[in-house]
């Protein structure tokens, strides 16, 4: 096993390497990051050569990339009203953590930026995650074992809506339903945007109860999928000659369904977990946007309308890393899960 780690994050040195040159190419032909440096007003026309020529960006693509992964002299920008003020410095690169400084967030370094997001990020997801995997589990067990039962179709239903619905409309909805709607009604209505009411001020109470619709938005949707995927994995593994087999050596059901069908049936679902985990990270964009959740999500929407090729960058690498790790995690998982699974 540890052969095969060490094999896999090798092969993941020219993976992320390629990764990082396609979005490097992309993101420079995105806009034109000079077009107003985060300001109000157009960048003078006097300062744009000035600016391209202190940031690189009158140099060839190829050299925008080397300075850009092993650092180089940089201009700290900050935008006003009188102009551009400039602070000279030194870049490390993004071999050494370093994803260069904002351009349109006064001068501020991206990865500052970012990893300031991901905790608020975090919040959502997480919880939303682990709620989802819960409920999904009892659910989609339940129905596998009662298929065609009442249940069985009200579940199917609501997970066909899920699927079938938009998240920007179950997120409105909710905020019409919950928030407009109960306060109409004279009920206690739930905070549609931010993390917390600036009249009260932060406290777990305040961010607990703004959590609740964008982590309900986020969980009905993921539980869609969730629900009939682990059904059909159930389906699927209780039907197999070993499990009748069990049964018949006098086996109680609790043991056979956790011991021997939940246990093979799980591969499947570790799968999409592990596809879905890495995506924690970089939060839930449309979510984000219509809570004014001051997430990651938010922040790449945001920045990328921009041009900020150093924060969007810094995003989008985060997220490919995390891809290839959890993607490595699930392959450890399937030989603990699986004996019959070897990698050596």
């Amino acid at each position: 096993m540890g052969r095969y780690v060490i094999r896999r994050l090798l092969q993941a040195i020219p993976l992320l390497f390629i990764i990082s040159i396609i979005l490097f190419v992309l993101m420079q032909n995105m806009g034109d990051p000079l077009a107003t440096l985060g300001g109000r007003q157009p960048t003078r026309s006097e300062d744009r050569a000035r600016l391209a020529r202190q940031l690189g960006l009158d140099k060839p693509l190829y050299t925008q990339y080397f300075y850009w992964l092993v650092g180089n002299d940089w201009t700290m920008i900050d935008v006003d009203g009188d102009g551009v003020a400039e602070t000279e410095g030194r870049r490390k690169g993004v071999l050494r953590g370093d994803f260069g400084t904002s351009l349109v967030s006064r001068g501020r370094s991206a990865t500052e930026i970012i990893f300031e997001r991901i905790p608020n990020t975090l919040l959502l997801m997480i919880p939303a995650e682990l709620i989802t995997i819960v409920i999904a589990l009892v659910i989609g067990i339940y129905s596998a074992l009662r298929q065609y039962s009442a249940i069985d179709n009200v579940v199917t239903t609501i997970s066909f809506v899920g699927l079938a619905m938009p998240i920007f409309f179950v997120a409105l909805g909710l905020v019409y339903v919950f928030a407009i709607l109960f306060q109409r009604w004279g009920l206690p209505s739930l905070p549609a945007n931010g993390m917390f009411d600036p009249r009260i001020g932060r406290s777990p109470g305040q961010l607990l109860i703004h959590m609740i619709l964008p982590i309900t938005t986020i969980a009905f949707i993921s539980f869609a999928g969730y629900s009939r995927y682990i059904r059909s994995a159930m389906l699927e593994v209780i039907s197999q000659d070993y499990i009748r087999t069990a049964r018949a050596k006098g086996l109680s059901s609790r043991y056979v369904l956790y011991t021997h069908a939940l246990k093979n049936a799980a591969l499947p679902i570790v799968t999409l977990i592990g596809l879905n985990l890495p995506f924690l990270l970089a939060g839930a964009v449309v979510t984000e946007s219509i809570f004014a959740w001051p997430g990651m999500g938010r922040l790449f929407l945001d920045h990328l309308g921009r041009s900020d090729t150093p924060v969007v960058m810094g995003i989008l690498l985060l997220t490919a890393i995390a891809v290839i790790v959890f993607q490595l995690l699930t392959d450890i998982t399937y030989a603990l899960l699986d004996p019959r699974i070897r990698y050596d």
